[in-house]
């Protein structure tokens, strides 16, 4: 159970990553959608980390 869930949040990293990456190679990206993401990506490797 551990391992799949440990397993789940990275690929919420990775899912979050390529959001960002995305956002960021905008024309006009949104600054305020590159906080969230990053913030979002900090609290999932946090989890990661106490897994």
């Amino acid at each position: 159970m551990e391992s799949s869930h440990v397993t789940a949040l990275q690929a919420k990293h990775e899912g979050l990553d390529r959001r960002l990456r995305e956002e960021m190679s905008r024309p006009s990206p949104d600054s305020s959608m590159i906080q969230t993401l990053k913030k979002q990506k900090l609290k999932v490797k946090e989890e990661m980390a106490f897994s």
